[in-house]
């Protein structure tokens, strides 16, 4: 191995830029010399963050905002300087809505991802019957599952809760997060504290309301902003995070409209192949594409093959700029979300510039709404105009909204949100085993792995830094003759 190491990051998504910030940092730390490249196909970096700027309004056309109360993103940020740039949601729109029967319904106060609390509100709401009341409330009676096994985050719920609540609040709030099926997503691959607090409160209900005071005392040492807000942005979008990142890395070798078509193990280093036939020779890759593009990449390695069980759906969202006199209703909440069963176009509606006070001028509304799930991609056959309509006819019935637009942003996202199916777990701990056995220096992350919101691409990303320091601290350790019998 040469005396300078040579590493690539694949992919400038926000997982590729803190793989590239944390491996660069480790790497000045120990006083590594390395030469770091960070390629990406398209023509900028930070892959789903996009803000706009327009007349004095601050969009987002990917994700909008992240959990406060996830580390790997507050870190960072602190890291990079960011914590003055950092703002919470307005607290005079604490409300959300949910969708019931054509009428928006106030999701009960004391909710945490969908489960109650607090049974006073749980018990008054409308959105479910007093049977379902009783039977999610049975939860607390119930004995905690036999079965360790995986097994659906859809099954999991209605167990323990029942059917009602599973489809009229849980599966519209937490499978918005992932656009998905709650009966195809594995349960601990995506809330893995659900079975957690089974195992250890024996009830769901008694668990999180045990684990929301737990979290409560270990924000202490949060930034204030973070403490009172449950989500949190930055004052000029999430585009700052990407641009610091990118300050941070000056030293690095980035290279935009760069594709990779293949990687392969070559002697004691890792080969990567570009479509414009140019070879590179490298000591180590992370290479962080989505899920579904990595068999390809690695069409030497089979075992890739079964990450093509990670499906991805397809999702677009359409925001509107409004005159705050064409909105026929107090702007008091952040939005609602819309149950499979009410049949609308859209998924959810976010009242952004409600809940972002720095997103729109004096006078003005921006609305943001969602469209596109699992098994609701219809419209992706749709041209841009059809789905304005769509998406307008919904806000018009169900808001009274029927203005002409200042402006509108269509924003599509093919095949963007990773679907993790039971077993999920099992599965990436098994492609990753083979792939250190047959190609070591390759390490593959992203969101199609272990979380899709932005703290947990920070993460992996960080983590896949640390596992590539590691292999090239260890490979500088081995003897010459052992480097050169791989």
């Amino acid at each position: 191995m040469a005396s300078k190491l040579s590493i690539m990051v694949i992919g400038g998504g926000i997982t590729g830029l803190s793989s590239a910030y944390y491996l660069q940092k480790r790497l000045k730390a120990e006083g590594v010399e390395a030469q770091l490249t960070l390629v990406e196909k398209g023509t900028s970096f930070g892959g789903k963050i996009n803000t706009l700027e327009r007349d004095g309004f601050v969009i987002e056309r990917g994700p909008d905002s992240f959990l406060s109360r996830k580390r790997p993103i507050i870190d960072l940020s602190l890291e990079l300087g960011l914590g003055p740039e950092l703002t919470g949601t307005n607290p005079q729109a604490k409300k959300t809505y949910i969708l019931r029967q054509g009428k928006l319904h106030r999701m009960p106060p004391g909710l945490v991802l969908g489960i109650p609390t607090e049974m006073t509100p749980f018990m008054r709401t409308g959105l479910i019957s007093p049977l379902g009341k009783v039977r999610a409330a049975m939860d607390m009676l119930l004995p905690k599952g036999a079965n360790t096994a995986d097994e659906s985050l859809g099954h999991f719920l209605e167990r323990r809760l029942g059917k009602e609540v599973l489809e009229r609040i849980a599966e519209p709030l937490l499978a918005g997060i992932y656009a998905g099926d709650t009966y195809a997503l594995s349960v601990r691959a995506t809330f893995p504290q659900f079975r957690e607090m089974e195992r250890k409160k024996r009830s769901l209900i008694l668990g999180m309301m045990a684990n929301r005071k737990a979290t409560q005392a270990e924000a202490a040492d949060l930034p204030p902003i973070a403490r009172n807000s449950v989500f949190l942005t930055y004052r000029k979008g999430l585009q700052t995070l990407v641009k610091a990142l990118l300050l941070a890395l000056q030293e690095v070798d980035m290279r935009t409209g760069e594709s990779v078509v293949s990687i392969e193990r070559k002697n004691d280093q890792v080969e990567v192949l570009f479509d414009n036939g140019r070879r590179e020779l490298v000591d180590g890759v992370i290479l962080t594409s989505p899920a579904y593009q990595v068999p390809a990449l690695l069409s030497r390695f089979p075992a890739a093959n079964e990450l093509s069980k990670i499906r991805y759906v397809s999702v677009a969202n359409v925001i509107m700029a409004f005159d705050r006199k064409d909105i026929p209703f107090p702007l008091d909440a952040s939005g609602f979300v819309v149950p499979r069963s009410e049949g609308r176009t859209i998924t959810a509606c976010t009242w952004t510039s409600a809940k972002w006070l720095h997103t729109a001028p004096e006078g003005k509304v921006l609305l943001r709404c969602y469209v596109g799930r699992s098994g609701e991609e219809a419209w992706m056959g749709w041209d841009d105009e059809t789905l304005l309509s769509k998406v307008r006819g919904d806000i018009s019935e169900l808001l009274g909204i029927h203005a002409e637009p200042l402006f509108h942003e269509i924003t599509r996202m093919p095949n963007s949100m990773p679907q993790y199916p039971v077993g999920h777990l099992e599965l990436v701990a098994e492609f990753r085993k083979k792939l250190d056995e047959e190609i070591p220096g390759l390490f593959v992350t992203g969101s199609g792995f272990h979380g899709v919101g932005l703290p947990d691409c920070i993460r992996q990303g960080n983590e896949a830094a640390q596992h590539m320091f590691k292999y090239v601290q260890e490979r500088a350790a081995e003897p010459s003759s052992d480097k050169t019998a791989n």
